[in-house]
């Protein structure tokens, strides 16, 4: 096993230093080398090894840093992950990648051209109940799939002053909750054949969307993607049928949560705690129903990845083609919403 990946992180709010940093510091193969911040006094508590610099410049002037994750408001990552780009560095954006697939698709090419690895952070496949559906698929138990259904619902009735709340810097469900979802999919299944959508601003005052209900059609099932912030009893956050049976599976991964209070990826408990799904299938000519465990979440795989494929040569389990395709359906969803149609996905449209 080769030396630690030396990470630079831009921006340490919210989404830096709750899911980037921990994770990456805890993964065994990396280490925040530095961060670009205007909260450096807290950067330089949770982090005292680290360089603490003001901004993208100061990052990629450190000839130490290997890969720049961008973790920054939505509508700067574009231009910071080309700029990192261009500086010869490798790149993690936080999803959505960019605002645009056209955008996601410049990026692509530019990090390609220069033989880099450009990775949107898709970190919910890493999730214990996905990676759990992912085996369960993968087992044929409940034989053909005809119905694919994943919720990621809460209840957030007011709405808190901060550009996650702004339409215009690209706030809101769609990008926020959108890209894990549409890539769970993808991942599952491929690429759709059409794409329908719903998406709202519900909430009193809200000005982005709050409510994104998505249809992906394929062939011989359709997949029901759905994010609230006006669900206060959940649905299931899983539910598949197939020609052999059912599966459904209630409550969100658990790391979330605990990396919100503290634990870190090693410690006692981190990643587990979820609760098991339900599967009926036939067993012979019974229907025999059982609770199927769910597995233990596993963030720190993705930088664990990172790192063996920038340092070891391995294939990154995202391609680009995956963070485009995603920009790609996000577009198809806001333009349904907008001309209330069925519309086809064609891969590099």
């Amino acid at each position: 096993m080769s030396s630690s990946l030396k990470i630079g992180l831009m921006g340490y709010g919210f989404a830096g230093a709750t899911f980037h940093a921990p994770v990456i510091e805890h993964c065994g193969r990396a280490s925040v080398a530095a961060i670009a911040t205007g909260q450096g006094d807290k950067a330089r508590a949770d982090y005292p090894d680290a360089k603490i610099v003001a901004d993208i410049d100061a990052l990629l002037a450190l000839p130490e840093i290997e890969c720049v994750v961008i973790a920054t408001p939505n509508d700067t990552h574009f231009d910071l992950a080309r700029r990192a780009l261009e500086a010869g560095k490798h790149v993690v954006v936080d999803k959505p990648v960019t605002l645009s697939a056209a955008d996601a698709r410049t990026l692509a090419d530019l990090a390609q051209g220069k033989g880099l690895l450009f990775a949107p952070f898709h970190n919910r496949r890493w999730d214990g109940d996905f990676m759990t559906v992912r085996d369960l698929l993968a087992s044929g138990e409940l034989g053909r799939i005809t119905h694919f259904e994943s919720h990621f619902d809460r209840f957030r009735p007011g709405i808190r002053q901060r550009w996650r709340e702004e339409a215009s810097r690209g706030g809101g469900l769609l990008f926020d909750l959108g890209p894990h979802l549409i890539d769970q999919a993808l991942t599952l299944f491929g690429a759709p054949e059409t794409v329908y959508a719903t998406v709202k601003a519900y909430r009193d005052n809200a000005s982005a969307p709050d409510y994104v209900h998505l249809l992906l059609g394929y062939a011989n099932h359709e997949v029901v993607l759905h994010a609230s912030a006006l669900t206060a009893l959940v649905a299931p956050r899983y539910t598949i049928h197939g020609t052999r049976g059912s599966y459904v599976k209630y409550g969100l991964d658990t790391q979330e949560d605990q990396l919100k209070t503290g634990l870190r990826p090693g410690d006692a408990g981190f990643g587990g705690g979820n609760d098991a799904g339900t599967l009926r299938v036939l067993e012979g000519e019974q229907e025999v129903q059982r609770e199927l465990p769910t597995r233990d979440g596993a963030y720190v795989d993705f930088y664990r990845a990172m790192a063996a494929s920038i340092h070891d040569g391995v294939p990154f389990p995202i391609s680009t083609q995956d963070a485009v395709d995603v920009m790609a359906i996000i577009e198809l969803a806001n333009r349904s919403e907008k001309e209330g149609v069925r519309l086809p996905f064609k891969r590099g449209a």
